[in-house]
């Protein structure tokens, strides 16, 4: 009877050690060890800087159609030329609701975007300018380096410039949505009244 009993403890030691390493062997816990959609795990697409012989260029990576444009996207249809911004100086108004709201956004990104340079209250007194870097006019009381007072300045022509930039000022178009820039527009013609 003893020797039975040792053979039933051990035989189930020995299942119970076989069931153990059978269940911790996976690598992936989460897994049953089954695959039910291959294709899902091991895709088959191309990594945009892949050669991809189902173009005639042999890129992945493809430039949209001619004329096509983003969801969502606003066109701005004047050029970075002088005559581009003296056109949208009469011809683009703000495309947004002038409320409180958008005015604090307007702020917000003013002091992210362009306080560095032009200073919080827009008198070109930012931290920048503190280093060593020449000053930009201020909104309230200077002179724009294309001619007139800073304080007239339109919707159009602020516009043109965060999307452009000008003199030693770049473009903020891939860091500030079309739409950012409009509060950006309100927020300086606040600082116009200064």
């Amino acid at each position: 009877m003893l020797a039975m009993n040792k053979f039933r403890i051990l035989g189930t030691t020995a299942i119970v050690i076989a069931a153990s390493i059978v269940i911790t062997s996976c690598k992936d816990r989460r897994s049953t060890g089954w695959e039910y959609a291959p294709n899902m795990y091991e895709h088959t697409a191309y990594d945009p800087d892949q050669p991809n012989s189902q173009f005639k260029d042999g890129k992945t990576a493809q430039l949209p159609p001619a004329g096509t444009i983003p969801v969502g996207f606003k066109r701005f249809d004047y050029p970075n030329t002088r005559e581009g911004y003296d056109k949208a100086s009469l011809e683009v108004a703000s495309l947004i609701a002038q409320t409180p709201k958008h005015l604090a956004e307007g702020k917000v990104l003013f002091t992210t975007f362009c306080a560095p340079c032009h200073g919080l209250t827009g008198q070109g007194d930012g931290i920048i300018v503190a280093h060593g870097y020449p000053a930009p006019p201020s909104y309230s009381k200077g002179q724009s380096s294309r001619g007139g007072a800073m304080k007239d300045l339109t919707d159009g022509k602020i516009y043109h410039t965060i999307t452009y930039g000008v003199n030693s000022m770049g473009s903020y178009a891939s860091q500030v949505a079309p739409e950012d820039r409009w509060k950006i527009v309100m927020y300086v013609h606040q600082l116009q009244k200064l």
